[in-house]
């Protein structure tokens, strides 16, 4: 292993393949890579890229489901020199070829499944010179023009294993493109530095170690269901890939086949999780953590995933992608701070600031800002927004991350979440926080989902209007609801509208989407 100043993203693959060659790296529906055949087959993918003109610092793109394939290609790509980013499956070609010019790729790995989605938008991408498919045999390209199609199995099996590009920490490893409020998605440039950071941070907080079995039934598109393929090699533990937790009972026989012991999850996959445990007790001994981003974790949630994990630890925390994770709250900190999501990641600090960047008191709304080497080098060529995200800190010289989220931060140092700068209701002369609103209508018995948006009105300047999804069973109504939150919320506070719906909108990562509301 090279010395942690030079460490690049990729380097743990090959010394957990020459350790321990035969061990489960990667676990999926199709079967399992263990991490000599992981390396190697990621090997023989970089030569073949490197042979269609792949060059350190190009970018690739992987368009995949959760697959051995898309872990596979994620490490292939680093390994040829170039930078991988990823597309999340769901996307439709408008989009993927929008990301695809944007950062001008010069590869892009697919599954035959999303080859309509491809075939209508590579010919419009002039920079692509080779697409790599999964599954049945590539025909799209018929063997005319730049662009070379070619079958997964043939790339990661011909040719020799591809020889070092000279790639060093401060080359970028990762485009990982987010939704803004507004407009196209951006991309959030990455480092190997930063992402090496990253990880062992997350991973020395979370004790990932090599006996742990990792499941992720979140998309590798996102940044958090990434960062568990990412630790598990970091650590030479097992990933077990799920497409996703739309099949509770298949991941469930999943998670006693394979014994998991880490369950990282998001408010929309604990929210499912608990109504199948009232549906029918379960209970997984042998996980030891379960963690949650993404949105704020309500803790009306935290008893009935103590009794379907009785030997876990809860770890709520604070990310987002412009630095991969901000906070963590220490599990035997979960019962006396309540609603917190923690404290800084190791090796890194947070600070609250004014609007006009003037220093905040403890327990005074502000917002939060980052500081350490997790942090983006900027948006992919995008300087404007660089420059409102990454701003001068206390320090001369240096630059730190305004996130744009308003915090509180106790005496103790511990952080709670508010909301976005342009989440934040104001009504009645109040600012209200939409998160403090959703956590008192989820303490309702019978919520199942809620979302709080601000919506214009003439007197109060914002009114405050709550969709909430309830369960068929609960006999909640509006009248119910609204008694229910009195008692939880000062008279301001309580939504004037509430509208009942059979879902709510949700991202590809299960995130509520509150501007997806009318």
């Amino acid at each position: 292993m090279p010395p942690a100043y030079r460490t690049l993203l990729h380097d743990p693959l090959a010394e957990q393949a020459a350790e321990n060659p035969g061990k489960p790296a990667v676990i999926s529906g199709k079967g399992v890579l263990s991490y000599g055949e992981l390396d190697d087959r990621s090997a023989r993918l970089a030569h073949t890229l490197q042979q269609a003109g792949v060059r350190r610092g190009d970018r690739v793109a992987v368009f995949m489901d959760n697959t051995l394939e898309a872990a596979t290609s994620v490490f292939g790509i680093l390994r040829a020199g170039a930078a991988f980013v990823m597309v999340n499956p769901l996307t439709k070609a408008p989009k993927l070829q929008y990301i695809a010019n944007d950062c001008r790729i010069r590869g892009l790995l697919t599954d035959a499944h999303l080859g309509s989605v491809v075939r209508e938008a590579w010919k419009d991408i002039p920079s692509l010179r080779i697409v790599v498919q999964s599954g049945e045999d590539p025909v799209a390209g018929n063997g005319s023009g730049p662009v070379r199609w070619m079958a997964f199995e043939h790339a990661v099996r011909v040719g020799e294993p591809a020889g070092s590009p000279g790639t060093i920490p401060t080359d970028l490893a990762a485009l990982i493109y987010t939704s803004g409020s507004t407009g196209n998605p951006k991309g959030v440039v990455h480092t190997h530095r930063s992402m090496v950071f990253a990880r062992g941070s997350v991973s020395e907080y979370l004790g990932i170690r090599r006996d742990d079995v990792i499941l992720n039934v979140l998309p590798l598109a996102f940044d958090y269901g990434l960062y568990q393929l990412l630790m598990a090699v970091g650590a030479g533990a097992t990933l077990v890939l799920e497409r996703s937790f739309a099949y509770p009972g298949k991941v469930f026989a999943s998670m006693e086949k394979h014994g998991v012991t880490v369950f990282p999850g998001v408010p929309t996959v604990f929210s499912l999780l608990l109504a199948s445990h009232r549906r029918k007790a379960l209970r997984f001994p042998e996980v030891r953590a379960v963690t949650n981003t993404a949105a704020a974790l309500p803790t009306e949630f935290f008893q009935g995933l103590r009794e379907i994990f009785p030997n876990a630890d809860l770890f709520p925390m604070y990310g987002l992608t412009e630095c991969k994770r901000v906070s963590y709250l220490p599990p035997d900190r979960v019962d006396d701070k309540p609603g917190s999501v923690g404290i800084p990641i190791p090796g890194t600090e947070v600070f609250l600031r004014g609007p006009e960047g003037e220093p905040v008191a403890p327990g005074e709304a502000g917002i939060l800002h980052v500081r350490g080497p997790h942090l983006m080098l900027g948006y992919w060529e995008s300087p404007e927004q660089t420059r409102e995200m990454l701003v001068p800190g206390d320090i001369e010289g240096e630059v730190v991350l305004r996130t744009g989220d308003w915090f509180r931060m106790d005496a103790d140092g511990f952080l709670y979440f508010l909301g976005r700068s342009d989440d934040i209701i104001k009504t009645r002369g109040e600012k209200v926080s939409p998160a403090e609103v959703e956590e008192a209508l989820y303490a309702i018995p019978g919520v199942e989902e809620a979302a709080v948006r601000g919506v214009a009105d003439p007197v109060l300047g914002e009114a405050i209007r709550a969709y909430v999804v309830v369960s068929p069973d609960s006999g909640l109504d509006e009248r119910a609801l609204r008694r229910g939150l009195c008692g939880r919320l000062e008279s301001f506070m309580v939504p004037r509208e509430l509208v009942f719906r059979d879902s709510l909108p949700k991202s590809p990562n299960g995130k509520i989407l509150r501007r997806g509301l009318e």
